[in-house]
């Protein structure tokens, strides 16, 4: 089989056979925004609904086509079947743009390192912990991944050319600039690698004033139509005139990302490069190590002094988080197979038959070493953390009628679920189904002071279900008037955080721990009913205790 088809095959299997949850982006900056677009209903975080929004509709619109077949179709009321196709379809989309990275790799490394390297980084690639984490989901830092894979393997490595050879190279350049565009448009912060390689590349043709022009020319034709059309469509979207990439960046630089949560400036350093290399850090270190000393292609030093440049700014920052440097892994692996390569030809010398294959010529103790995260990779993507989409199952499995009015409350952290794009119940739109908020101070507020609703139920559940929820429950479950947390709130302003009590409430178990809280409950009538996960999960206490759904049997 070609690398292509294997790439394919790979990256769609695990996108279709993922069943855990990762992070709450993959749904409420991808598909609830494209879900709300084609069908009119799906929850709109805070980024969507600000008076200055910060998304751009572009990354999310790509899931249009695949919702609007369905719908045009009519294959997304088919029972089972039309549930399995609305949250399939752009699964297989995503896998196939997650595929992307594994094939244009395979060009990176030979133009970099050279075509005996190629197969190592592709087995790197495909075994990838983190890549079967977080590749063939929809996150916009996936596909940014992909887009930069691809652009850099159109990056004329070579670039000290004449004039007259650099014109055979035009559309090569050009293929880089557009995908690099592309990649800013879907995550604006990409452009940090090109605010290094752009200017490298210029350097390189300092004797060349010719092809300096035409590359500056290029770039800003390209950048400028990219941001043109950028502007475009979320100005059509939003109705009015909006440039998402000029209130991101504001909207960041105020401090608001310190709100879900700061790091330390060594973070990237001391525990993304880990998690994202993990087995194959040893040999990525030693490929960078031995770029840094001299002894590798120009190619590799510019790699080197991407990696470190972009590692350096993103350091610089507040709010870090692993997946923000998933574009330099690609890059990483090259620096492994370069190592895992050298060192295992270097000892094929003295043992003609140390490595493991023609295909594959690396030692069979690094082979086994790479594979070594295998099971937990199955691990992350069949089973950790899997009940809070496990739950979605459940939901879509009610009879219709039990989805009427008001149905369901989700008594957790912000976004611990999918959302309606998971569910796809028209009955659950408009109020039918409510979540606790966890929207930031957008109105300049002292964070350390700042609480939002996540914060107010957790800070005393009980009291919140006294205060918050009528004393008894009203069996005709009317919609609750504030089903969704208003962005911007004021501390200052008593809070229209008032709910009514719904048919079914969804929480964590940890939840029933508190005291009081599974006495009230069971006094207002409600009874467990379905449970999955193990206690022990989540990445914070709140979320521990696998996920349970109450239902309302008759009151005490």
């Amino acid at each position: 089989m070609s690398t292509t088809s294997i790439a394919l095959a790979v990256r769609i299997l695990i996108a279709l056979c993922t069943r855990t949850f990762f992070q709450p982006d993959e749904y409420f900056q991808s598909l609830e925004p494209a879900h709300h677009l084609v069908y009119g209903y799906g929850h709109l975080t805070w980024e969507w609904l600000s008076p200055h929004p910060i998304r751009s509709i572009f990354y999310p619109a790509l899931n249009v086509p695949v919702y609007w077949l369905f719908k045009v179709t009519g294959l997304d009321h088919y029972g089972k079947l039309g549930d399995f196709l609305v949250i399939a379809g752009p699964r297989v989309l995503h896998g196939v743009f997650a595929a992307a990275t594994d094939i244009w790799l395979c060009e990176l490394t030979a133009k970099t390192i050279g075509h005996r390297y190629v197969s190592t980084a592709f087995f790197l690639s495909l075994t990838s912990l983190f890549h079967g984490l977080s590749l063939s989901r929809s996150l916009s830092n996936s596909l940014e991944t992909s887009l930069t894979t691809i652009a850099l393997s159109y990056y004329p490595w070579d670039a000290s050319l004449s004039f007259k050879r650099y014109l055979h190279r035009t559309s090569m350049v050009r293929k880089m600039l557009i995908f690099a565009a592309l990649a800013c448009a879907v995550r604006a912060t990409n452009a940090v690698l090109w605010v290094f390689l752009i200017p490298n590349f210029l350097w390189s043709l300092r004797k060349n004033r010719q092809a300096i022009l035409t590359v500056i020319l290029d770039t800003l034709v390209i950048a400028s139509v990219t941001c043109f059309l950028l502007i475009a469509l979320d100005s059509a979207y939003y109705g009015r005139f909006t440039f998402t990439t000029l209130s991101f960046m504001s909207v960041n630089l105020s401090g608001v990302s310190l709100f879900y949560g700061g790091s330390p400036w060594h973070y990237y350093l001391s525990q993304a490069l880990p998690i994202l290399c993990t087995t194959a850090l040893p040999f990525c270190l030693d490929g960078f190590w031995t770029s840094v000393n001299g002894s590798g292609s120009s190619a590799l030093r510019i790699l080197n002094q991407l990696v470190a440049w972009t590692i350096g700014i993103y350091s610089l920052a507040g709010h870090k988080e692993w997946r923000f440097i998933h574009p330099l892994l690609p890059v990483l692996h090259v620096f492994a197979a370069k190592s895992l390569v050298d060192r295992s030809l270097s000892k094929k010398q003295a043992h003609p038959k140390a490595t493991w294959s023609r295909n594959l010529p690396i030692r069979p103790g690094y082979v086994w070493l790479i594979l070594a995260t295998i099971p937990a990779s199955v691990y992350i993507i069949f089973f950790y953390c899997s009940a809070p989409i496990s739950v979605m199952s459940y939901i879509r499995s009610l009879p219709s009628e039990e989805l009427e009015g008001g149905s369901l409350g989700f008594l957790m952290p912000c976004h611990s679920t999918p959302g309606h794009a998971y569910l796809h119940r028209p009955q659950l739109a408009h109020g039918g189904m409510w979540a606790l908020g966890c929207e930031p101070p957008l109105q300049h507020h002292d964070v350390s002071l700042y609480s939002d609703q996540t914060d107010a139920f957790f800070d005393n559940p009980l009291q919140y279900l006294q205060d918050r929820f009528p004393s008894q429950v009203n069996t005709s479950f009317p919609i609750s008037p504030y089903p969704v947390s208003p962005p911007g709130i004021s501390p200052t302003v008593k809070n229209p955080w008032v709910h009514e009590w719904p048919r079914h409430l969804i929480f964590f178990g940890a939840l029933l721990e508190v005291e009081g809280v599974k006495i009230l409950l069971e006094q207002r009538g409600y009874i467990e009913i379905w449970k999955r996960g193990r206690s022990w999960e989540g990445d914070e206490d709140t979320r521990k205790g696998g996920v349970r759904v109450w239902k309302w049997h008759s009151s005490s």
